[in-house]
């Protein structure tokens, strides 16, 4: 009778352990701009990676500013447009982008802070971009056709005005801080330089320590990405958040085990099928190999969807280790009731992550031997 009640108590003090909700302990919080949403945009690659650069400024600088990301945004579809009509309609056209090419838009036309560029019109509060992109595309999609039997360059300027009629017209010069500035002198005197910030990857199609273009839809304007192990791409992460510099992370996130709702992105050794079926309750991760990675990729199971910022670290009550990651799908909403982060759990990192950007400084001496950095 005793080893029966012995098991039944085991048994039972087991389940109470294994029903466990997830309690967060933050290790590293590396200074950040408060959350803020993209609004009903496909633009999260450039507010993650705004909001990348605006911690850059803070560490560069000590100053914390708000950069536009519709600025960036401005200057890109004119390149998206290029590329799709050059491609005579063979390419993808949408409001998606990585985090290069912010990095592009900053080195070409500079930066500017969200006061002197808003991309909102009067009245307006939140980004919608539905009417525009579909505008961009159905004009693009008639040049293409070609009507009058010879393309001539007339699209360039449509595309121009039609981007100025909804985003508004660039400034060439503007006042911050009782300054003048050009987007160019803004640029210089965050201090930020984008030919410092490199991104990494890991995939087992291409050599290690080798650069290449990655085919994912977004990558219009052919990136290249650094292809390192697995291992390297977490440990790259890590050294980076604990030496003071924050991370861009490009990820999958529609996996039902993504939950802004409960701030925690795992992957549960069991399937959870619906987002419904998830909640904070701890649960025992796969185990995620380099070949098992490929293979979620190659099958399409893994996908270039989302875009945010690693700001710092986390341990849960195991003493598990956790990225905690600001999104751009705002706070403290029905919809997210918390500070607008993730905590993202190792497993799922490895898994669902596409590709990191980092300053080069950042890597470890090693990698960046391995990589001619």
């Amino acid at each position: 009778m005793k080893k029966i009640l012995l098991s039944a108590f085991l048994a039972c003090f087991s389940l109470t352990i294994s029903a466990q909700d997830y309690e967060f302990t933050t290790t590293i919080d590396l200074e950040a701009t408060p959350v803020i949403s993209q609004g009903n945009t496909g633009t999260c690659w450039s507010f993650s990676a705004s909001s990348f650069l605006e911690s850059e400024i803070i560490r560069l600088t000590g100053k914390q500013i708000d950069i536009s990301e519709m600025f960036t945004v401005r200057n890109t579809y004119p390149k998206k447009a290029w590329n799709y009509v050059m491609r005579q309609g063979k390419a993808q056209f949408s409001e998606g982008g990585l985090a290069h090419d912010v990095m592009n838009s900053v080195k070409s036309h500079g930066l500017v802070p969200n006061s002197a560029y808003s991309g909102l019109k009067a009245l307006q509060e939140r980004h919608n971009h539905a009417e525009m992109v579909s505008v961009l595309k159905a004009m693009l999609d008639v040049y293409i056709q070609n009507p009058g039997g010879k393309l001539s360059s007339n699209w360039k300027p449509a595309i121009e005005n039609v981007l100025d009629v909804y985003l508004g017209k660039r400034p060439e010069s503007f006042t911050y801080e009782g300054k003048t500035y050009t987007p160019q002198s803004f640029l210089e005197m965050t201090k930020v330089n984008p030919d410092d910030y490199v991104t990494l990857t890991s995939f087992t199609h291409q050599p290690y320590y080798t650069s290449f273009i990655l085919n994912i839809p977004d990558n219009f304007s052919n990136g290249s990405f650094y292809n390192v192990t697995l291992d390297e791409l977490v440990a790259a992460t890590k050294n980076a958040l604990k030496t003071g510099y924050t991370v861009e992370l490009d990820c999958d996130v529609s996996e039902a085990t993504f939950s802004a709702k409960y701030a925690v992105a795992t992957i549960p050794e069991e399937n959870v099928n619906s987002r419904k079926d998830f909640s904070a309750e701890i649960r025992k991760e796969k185990n995620i190999t380099a070949a098992f990675r490929q293979q979620e990729f190659e099958n399409y199971t893994t996908t270039d969807d989302h875009l945010m910022h690693i700001t710092g670290m986390a341990k849960d009550q195991n003493g598990n280790e956790y990225f905690r990651v600001k999104n751009s799908w705002g706070s403290n909403t029905e919809r997210i009731p918390n500070d607008g982060h993730v905590h993202m759990s190792e497993a799922f990192f490895k898994l669902k992550t596409i590709s990191v950007m980092v300053h080069k400084d950042a890597l470890p001496k090693a990698l960046r031997v391995k990589l001619g950095l």
